[in-house]
Order: C-alpha cells, then sequence, then structure tokens
C-alpha cells in the first residue's frame, strides 16, 4: 500500500505544478498564437525570487508574494518591448523567445553562478494520511496549486474579462470592430500567463535544486500536455498534464529518467497521431 500511495502523491504533486505552468503557456498561446520559448525561464526565475527572498530574510511568504509579482512584471517588459511587435507570426516567435530563453538563462548565471541554488523549506513536517506519512509542505503545495486553478477557470469562465478574452480566442477580428481593447487583453494575459509560472517557480524551489537549466525540465512537459490535452481547450490542460506529468512522475519509479521520458514522447506522439486535436481538443466547453 505504502510503495503505492506515495508515488501516486508525488506524482500528483508533480501534475498540478505541471498544470500550472501549462496553463500559463494555454493562456499566451490561446489568445495572442504566441509560442513562448522563454516561459520556463520565468518559471525558472519566479525559482530564484523564492531562493533569494530567503536569503535576503525576506521569508518564504514574502517569497511567494514577490515571485508572481516581479516575474509579472517581467512579462510585461517582454510583452511591451518584444511580443507586441510579432503578434500573429509564429515562427517570429519561436526565434524570438526562443533567444529571449537564452538571454534569461545567461543573465541567471552572470548574476547568480551556474552552480544550483536550494530554498530551505518553510517547515519540514509530516502528516499522517492512513496507515503512511507524507510532507506537509507538498500537501500544502497542492493545495496552492489546486486553488491557484481553480481561480483560473473562474476568471475565465466567470468574468467579464474571462468573457473578452474568450470572445477574442475565438473571433480575434471581430472582437477588435465590436470595440473591444484586445491589445490590452493580450497584454495583461501575457501578464497573468508570465506570473502563473513566477508563483509555480516560487512554490516547487524548496523541493528541487534551483538552476538555471531547471526551466527546460517544465517547458518541454508543459507544451507536450498543451497537444496532449488538446490545445483549444482550458480543461486540456488538465487532462494533458495528468496524462504527460503523471505518467513520467510514476514510470520513474520503476525505470530510468532517460527511459520514462522517451515513453512518455511516444506516448504523447502516439495520441497526437491519433488525435490531432488532443483527447478533448474541438470540444465545446
Amino acid at each position: 500500500m505504502i510503495e503505492i500511495a506515495i508515488p501516486l502523491m508525488d506524482a500528483l504533486s508533480h501534475v498540478l505544478i505541471l498544470i500550472l505552468v501549462a496553463l500559463g503557456l494555454m493562456i499566451i498561446f490561446g489568445l495572442m498564437g504566441v509560442i513562448n520559448m522563454a516561459h520556463g525561464e520565468l518559471f525558472m526565475i519566479g525559482a530564484y525570487v523564492m531562493v533569494m527572498a530567503q536569503q535576503w530574510g525576506i521569508g518564504y511568504v514574502g517569497g511567494l508574494i514577490l515571485a508572481p509579482i516581479i516575474v509579472g512584471f517581467l512579462g510585461w517588459v517582454i510583452e511591451r518591448g518584444l511580443i507586441c511587435h510579432i503578434y500573429h507570426r509564429p515562427i517570429d516567435t519561436i526565434l524570438a523567445t526562443w533567444g529571449l530563453s537564452i538571454a534569461l538563462k545567461q543573465a541567471v548565471v552572470l548574476t547568480f553562478g551556474p552552480e544550483a541554488q536550494s530554498a530551505p523549506l518553510p517547515f519540514d513536517m509530516r502528516v499522517g494520511i492512513g496507515v503512511f506519512e507524507y510532507p506537509l509542505y507538498r500537501l500544502m503545495v497542492m493545495g496552492a496549486s489546486i486553488l491557484l486553478i481553480c481561480m483560473c477557470f473562474w476568471v475565465f469562465k466567470k468574468t467579464d474579462f474571462g468573457l473578452a478574452a474568450r470572445a477574442v480566442i475565438a473571433r480575434p477580428q471581430t472582437s477588435e470592430i465590436l470595440g473591444l481593447n484586445t491589445a490590452k487583453i493580450n497584454r495583461t494575459s501575457f501578464v497573468a500567463g508570465a506570473a502563473l509560472a513566477g508563483i509555480a517557480g516560487a512554490l516547487i524551489a524548496p523541493t528541487i535544486s534551483v538552476d538555471p537549466q531547471m526551466g527546460l525540465g517544465y517547458l518541454v512537459p508543459g507544451f507536450l500536455s498543451l497537444l496532449v490535452g488538446g490545445v483549444g481547450a482550458l480543461s486540456g490542460v488538465i487532462v494533458g498534464g495528468a496524462a504527460v506529468g503523471g505518467s513520467g512522475s510514476l514510470l520513474t519509479n520503476w525505470i530510468s529518467p532517460v527511459a520514462s521520458q522517451i515513453v512518455v514522447f511516444l506516448m504523447a506522439l502516439v495520441i497526437i497521431r491519433m488525435r490531432p486535436n488532443g483527447l478533448i481538443g474541438g470540444r465545446k466547453k
């Protein structure tokens, strides 16, 4: 029982963080058609903010507050300085954001060095769940992730901004003709997607090594989650994240990490080949 329960809990924790990262990608890609190759670096910067906040004595809560603010502001700068000039040019967005990701990684290396950093756990306690014990901090991360995911769905399903954003996704030219400020909606959405990546990085920082290359480990699975679940549906992010993140996390308990990644890639290829729109893509939301 314990041998199965603990890997399942670890997989769920990984899946929820991956869904947060993929939601940011989905918001940015769904609204603007921007394939943001620097999204993993925004996640990484959120983790570094948590590390620095604890080193500077601001504390864990301070880092959790600062991460989405700082990364969201960085997202605003990126959108104003770069992305707004290349909307609806997918190849250009790939090249531009790929170059940006390299620049951000090098900036982090120059600032903090290439070695891995670490953020201490805010508390190191375990709680009993049935017949096994599990770290309380991981449970808190899972709860915070679920809350943030629910908030994202509420914003896009129940608010005026969400209605406007969904209109821009479905009919961008018609929305602009009808008077919606599409530029402002795009800018707000890019900042929100960046802030999601930042807070995801801050949440996970105390449980992993924080280094300049860590973003790639979440960027690729994040894109795979979109493709597997379905790019056109917010709910597809949850399905894709569960399929990609859950299978990858569970497989590493029985086979090597490299072999598990190969299996996940093959699984994603099969799903995309059989369902080009994703597992639930193309359905009405």
